[in-house]
């Protein structure tokens, strides 16, 4: 069972995601779901302004160990972590 972070974070990413109709996990590849550098980017924005984080994004491979929605998940848990 996701936590609230995660389900809206998954919310997110449906709505940038290729309509496939499969139920999207924090287990679910991010190039699975047609996640390119342009949706990160714009998921990122969205995370952002919803948390009041930054999540720095000036090196290419900042966030290329991201590999599927946990990934992602927990990285912005550890962002949201910090401010705090």
């Amino acid at each position: 069972m996701a936590d609230q972070l995660a389900t809206d974070i998954i919310e997110k990413i449906k709505a940038h995601a290729e309509p496939g109709g499969e139920e999207i996990t924090t287990t679910t590849e991010l190039t699975a779901l047609g996640i390119h550098s342009l949706e990160l980017t714009e998921i990122i924005f969205d995370l952002e302004e919803q948390y009041g984080i930054e999540i720095e994004m000036n090196t290419v491979d900042a966030w290329s160990n991201l590999k599927n929605v946990g990934d992602m998940v927990e990285a912005v848990r550890a962002l949201i972590a910090k401010k705090a």
